[in-house]
């Protein structure tokens, strides 16, 4: 069984960080703490460790995983345009429960999935995850877990589910703590999905595609009601995953934090 690293404790923290980036380097899947759920990740440059990740959840290449970033400078890397909408939102709430979907930018040398040109992305508010995204770069990050299955809140957990597939755990305590459990599902800490690809269009709103830890109304209180989608427009729609989390709608199609989290 592979071995889990206990992030509290100094020595296995180091041991535990060096062998990650040594593992994502060589393409491998790493198992890391987010403030919402634990989140398998792997570099979202190398497709094979991106096909690795979802062949370890059961997924396959029509619910790509989310993008984990360590900062508002990676977001209008990957992005092809940030609608100020958008900046005000992730001044609010990054780092923490809230992943965007966006238009990529097409120059990007990535193969995620079915993407249909989109990414979604999040910062975590877990400084674990911060220090490996700060040394490794952007990670595609999907929830914890196999296909169907809860969200993992703990290392052990992910490890349950995951077992060999994944080469290091990192174990930074329970996740999910800071939030309220609002999701979809009844003790649900995944993040929230808001699509802002509608924003290009003349007269587009931002859609709320996943409930998660940040309600409709703390959204509204940034950008306005009017701004976004009746909620009715999300009901009964498959929502993108997230993150460390639920895999991708229709239009757009990305997908943590996230059952799944956009660990994300």
């Amino acid at each position: 069984m592979t071995a889990i690293y206990d992030c509290s404790v100094d020595s296995e923290l180091l041991t535990g960080m060096r062998l990650a980036r040594s593992a994502i380097g060589r393409g491998e899947l790493v198992v890391i703490p987010t403030d919402t759920v634990y989140g398998i990740a792997a570099d979202a440059f190398a497709p094979n460790a991106v096909s690795r990740l979802l062949d370890a959840k059961g997924r396959d290449r029509t619910s790509p995983p989310p993008v984990l970033i360590p900062g508002v400078p990676t977001l209008d890397a990957l992005a092809s345009e940030v609608p100020p909408a958008v900046r005000e939102l992730v001044g609010e709430f990054w780092p923490g429960g809230l992943t965007v979907i966006l238009h990529a930018q097409p120059s990007l040398q990535w193969d995620l999935g079915e993407t249909r040109g989109t990414v979604a992305l999040r910062m975590p508010a877990n400084p674990i995850a911060l220090e490996l995204l700060a040394e490794t770069g952007p990670l595609a990050v999907s929830s914890a877990n196999l296909s169907g299955e809860p969200s993992a809140t703990t290392a052990t957990d992910a490890s349950d589910m995951l077992g060999d597939s994944v080469s290091v755990y990192l174990d930074g305590g329970p996740a999910g703590g800071s939030y309220e459990a609002i999701g979809e599902r009844e003790g649900d800490t995944s993040s929230t999905i808001v699509d802002a690809t509608g924003l290009a269009r003349e007269g587009g709103r931002l859609r709320i595609v996943r409930a998660g830890v940040i309600s409709r109304e703390r959204i509204a209180a940034v950008v306005g009601e009017d701004l976004l989608e009746p909620e009715r427009a999300a009901e009964g729609e498959p929502a993108p995953e997230t993150a460390p989390e639920p895999e991708p709608a229709p239009e757009p199609a990305t997908s943590a934090d996230d059952g799944d989290a956009a660990a994300s």
